[in-house]
Order: structure tokens, then C-alpha cells, then sequence
């Protein structure tokens, strides 16, 4: 088993970002052959235009993933520019691409909603993600509920490719869906996304961190009155710090009717307990370790890259 995951530098690590995708892919890398994990610096380019910023992000994104446990002795950790096989692919198999199946991507259109420039970088967005994870003959790619079309996309480019130059050429990608965690609400309720501005962060100051929890959205309900916890935004997100046992624990306090105050209390109280060692770890790590994780891992990325490329302009021609 080959995994392959990634986050963009474009922001704050939130919980959504560790629930839904690293802790995830964390746990896959005990599990594989290989296991690689990508700053999508060239994706970010979709929405941040400002240079500096970006280069900052980068670094911070390496930092957060080793605060946050990766290894990169057990995992690859390397920036998508870095690795320059991943434009060359994208050209290659945007020449083979339908553009009925880019018009049919679900997250083109909401990111036109939420007033994101409707870029032809952003339209082609799911062909370099297909370079991303082909690139390194990719056998399962964990994501959330919500994007799963993307994978199948990139199982679909692959396979009008293969059909195209040469049975086989490229390994078609499997989407692992951890249902518990698959979306992470965001304060709002709907998912915790940097683009929706509700999120938590990880390494945040905790003033901000609080003044997000605080800030949740609630229902009607009356202080003392019984709560569901099913229904509820903040016993949504809570129950991924706990123990099932905790968890059932708290879901009666809801079920009793403890005050969303309370819970929100509660809820900032655990969130900072669980991830100081992390926000401990993220405060010692310097822009040179990331710089040095960055270029060990290019190394390591780009030597499998270059052989799947190879392989690639072979059979199309170049």
C-alpha cells in the first residue's frame, strides 16, 4: 500500500486539517509500503497571490507537520514545487482530460460560490491533483466524504490515459473514507474550512482559540433544557479529543441539559489539553529544520517522480 496526502500553505493548522486528513494519513503510514505527504504549494497558488506569504506558509506547514508527530524518516514530507515531474505530468494529461469531467467537479463550483476568482488554474485544479498522486503510483489516497470526486477523477484520467498510450502505465488510486471523521464541522456547523472562516487553529494563541469555541453556533435550546448531542456543532468536534467512555459520559451531561456555555467551557479546556504537547513541539521548531526536511524529502520524491515521468513521456512520445 502506497498512501499520499496533503495540505495546503495558505493558513492556520486547524482541527478540521488534523481530524479529517493528517491524524488520518498519521495512522496509514504504519500500514504501508510508502507513505508520502505533500505541502500543495501549487494548488495555494489558486487563491494566494502574494509571495511572501507563500514562501512563509510553506515553512510553517513543514512545521506544523512535525509538531503534529510526522517523521520524515517513516514518510516523505516535500513541497509540490519542489518536485517539477508534477507540472510536466499535469500538461501531459491535460491533453488527454475530457473537459466534460472538469466541468462536472463539484469543487470548482463551490469555491465560485464562496468568491473565489474562477481561474483556469482553479478549473484544472483536479488534472494536477491527478499528477500529484500518480506520480508516485498512489494505491490509496485517504480524504473526506466531500472529496471523493476527486479521486475518482483522478482514477477516471488515469484510466482514459492508460486505454490511450498503454494498459497498466498508471496505478489507479483507491479513496479511503474514514466515515467518524470524514467532515469536521466547523464553528458554523458546516465543514471547517479556512474559505469559510470557522475554524479552529491548533497553533493559534489561545485567546483566539477560545474566542472561536465560544463563538459556535448553538441552537434555541434553553440553558438547563435536554440537548442532543447528535445535533450538536460543539459535541460534534469535542468527542474527537475523548475516549468513547468520555464521550458517552459527556453525551449524558447533554442529554441533562449542561448549558452550551458549559459545554463550550469544557470543550476549549480539552482541546488545549490534548494538543499542548504539539503546541509545545511547534514553538522549538526553526525555519532551518524545515528547510532541511524540505530539501531530504525532494530528494526522496523526486527520484520516484522522475521514473514514473520517464515511463510516461516514453509511451506518449517525447
Amino acid at each position: 500500500m502506497r498512501v499520499l496526502s496533503g495540505i495546503q500553505p495558505s493558513g492556520q493548522l486547524h482541527i478540521g486539517n488534523y481530524f479529517g486528513s493528517m491524524k488520518p494519513n498519521q495512522e496509514f503510514v504504519s500500514k504501508s509500503e510508502q507513505s508520502y505527504y505533500m505541502i500543495v504549494d501549487l494548488h495555494a497558488l489558486t487563491t494566494l497571490h502574494n509571495g511572501e506569504a507563500l514562501r512563509k506558509a510553506r515553512l510553517d506547514a513543514v512545521k506544523d507537520c512535525l509538531a503534529i508527530g510526522f517523521d520524515p524518516e517513516k514518510a516523505v514530507l516535500f513541497a509540490q514545487s519542489d518536485v517539477k515531474e508534477h507540472t510536466e505530468l499535469t500538461w501531459i494529461l491535460s491533453c488527454v482530460t475530457p473537459m466534460g469531467l472538469l466541468e462536472r467537479a463539484v469543487s470548482f463550483k463551490d469555491k465560485i460560490k464562496q468568491g473565489i476568482d474562477a481561474s483556469v488554474g482553479l478549473f484544472t485544479y483536479p488534472v494536477l491533483m491527478a499528477a500529484d498522486i500518480l506520480l508516485y503510483d498512489i494505491t490509496h489516497v485517504p480524504v473526506g466524504k466531500d472529496q471523493k470526486q476527486h479521486v475518482e477523477m483522478v482514477r477516471d484520467i488515469a484510466q482514459k490515459f492508460n486505454n490511450t498510450f498503454g494498459k497498466d502505465l498508471l496505478t489507479l488510486p483507491e479513496p479511503v473514507i474514514q466515515e467518524e471523521v470524514a467532515v469536521v464541522p466547523g464553528t458554523d456547523g458546516r465543514k471547517m474550512s479556512k474559505s469559510y472562516g470557522n475554524t479552529i487553529p491548533i497553533f493559534g494563541d489561545e485567546k483566539t482559540i477560545e474566542k472561536a469555541v465560544m463563538g459556535m453556533v448553538t441552537d434555541s435550546a434553553g440553558a438547563n433544557d435536554p440537548k442532543d448531542p447528535e445535533k450538536s456543532v460543539i459535541f460534534a468536534i469535542h468527542k474527537l479529543v475523548l475516549s468513547d467512555s468520555d464521550a458517552g459520559k459527556l453525551a449524558d451531561e447533554y442529554k441533562s441539559g449542561i448549558p452550551y456555555g458549559d459545554a463550550k467551557k469544557k470543550l476549549f479546556e480539552d482541546l488545549m489539553d490534548y494538543f499542548k504537547p504539539m503546541r509545545e513541539k511547534r514553538e522549538k521548531l526553526t525555519d532551518k529544520k524545515a528547510k532541511e526536511v524540505l530539501e531530504g524529502g525532494k530528494k526522496k520524491a523526486e527520484s520516484v517522480a522522475k521514473s514514473t515521468l520517464e515511463r510516461v513521456r516514453v509511451a506518449v512520445g517525447l
